[in-house]
């Protein structure tokens, strides 16, 4: 088979025979009338046949260029049809983010309408999932995980670090067994996280007791609940204290239908990463995503640093208070 001739020469030839004018097509193209003159008399040389009559009053089309002209002008639109709908593949469409389940359900979802509202062009298919994330299968566009950070063969984009301490719904602050100190806790469900399989820093009861000097014999009794957002579902329910990721927790901390017992805090080593393909990561759509989910992220880090300031301040002020009411009942 012959190979095609060659594509500036066929753009040059279809748009000549358009505006029966080489002058006109330089202009179209951006190239000098030589130029264009030069690229037809290429694909005449090339095809062996004549394709216009060159005359003083202007070009007119021979029969072969007549009968070659429709093809090519269908070639072209086809060729123009396929790359817009290309670009419009890279722009719009549907988009496919992969989460983890407490993830999407404690942070994500609340937070997507802004996505759609600023991007209705874009559709976001969300996959709420704790496995591997297999790109090369088209399993996802992009995708966020909590770990270590350290995702081969993809652009990796850290959201925020995370940190840990304890929650239980309001009645069991007041109930039968008030929670006053951490020895309180030893009279109430401790409700276990399930993360130290793939986080070593995350806490577990038995360390948090013992930093607090409360010392526990043998395995420390209470359910082992995972995914994380049931965790925080359970104490929500009042089911026990709770070990939780502040992320997970923040929302129904504002809400008040958490609280927190106790002023520490434990910083995990792991964080959120926002991870693409690196060859796909500057798609419009994925750029759209990664552009609009970072500056939430930034939004939520700030948000819980203001938090976090306040809350350690009202306990500071709750010690102070608590501290003179000691010294004035021991002067009375």
């Amino acid at each position: 088979m012959r190979t095609l001739p060659p594509l500036n020469a066929l753009r040059a030839f279809e748009s000549a025979a358009r505006h029966l004018s080489m002058s006109r097509a330089a202009d179209e193209l951006h190239v000098t009338p030589a130029a264009i003159s030069h690229q037809v008399k290429g694909l005449e040389e090339y095809l062996g046949v004549q394709l216009f009559h060159r005359q003083q009053r202007g070009l007119s089309l021979t029969e072969a260029g007549a009968a070659y002209l429709p093809g090519l002008r269908e070639g072209f639109e086809k060729l123009q049809a396929a790359t817009e709908a290309l670009f419009e593949s890279e722009t719009t469409g549907p988009l496919t983010v992969s989460v983890t389940p407490t993830f999407a359900a404690k942070w994500l979802v609340h937070r997507l309408e802004k996505f759609t509202n600023l991007h209705p062009e874009i559709q976001v298919m969300l996959v709420a999932t704790s496995l591997k994330v297999r790109f090369e299968l088209g399993e996802a566009d992009v995708a966020v995980r909590y770990g270590p950070g350290n995702y081969p063969g993809c652009r990796v984009e850290k959201m925020f670090e995370e940190e840990v301490y304890a929650v239980c719904a309001p009645e069991l602050m007041t109930g039968k067994n008030p929670i006053h100190s951490p020895h309180d806790l030893l009279n109430h469900t401790l409700l276990h996280p399930v993360q130290q399989d793939i986080d070593e820093s995350f806490p577990t009861w038995a360390m948090w007791l013992r930093g607090h000097g409360v010392r526990t014999e043998g395995p420390i009794p209470g359910p082992n609940i995972s995914p994380h957002w049931m965790l925080v579902e359970a104490a929500v329910n009042g089911q026990g204290v709770a070990l939780v990721k502040a992320s997970v927790a923040e929302r129904d901390l504002e809400s008040g239908r958490l609280v927190r017992p106790f002023a520490e805090t434990f910083p995990v080593a792991h964080a959120y990463w926002l991870i693409s393909p690196e060859d796909t990561a500057d798609k419009p759509k994925v750029k759209a995503f990664r552009d609009w989910i970072m500056a939430e992220a930034k939004e939520h880090a700030e948000h819980h640093a203001e938090l976090e300031a306040k809350q350690q301040a009202e306990w500071a002020a709750a010690r102070m208070v608590a501290a003179d009411d000691g010294k004035a009942k021991e002067t009375a």
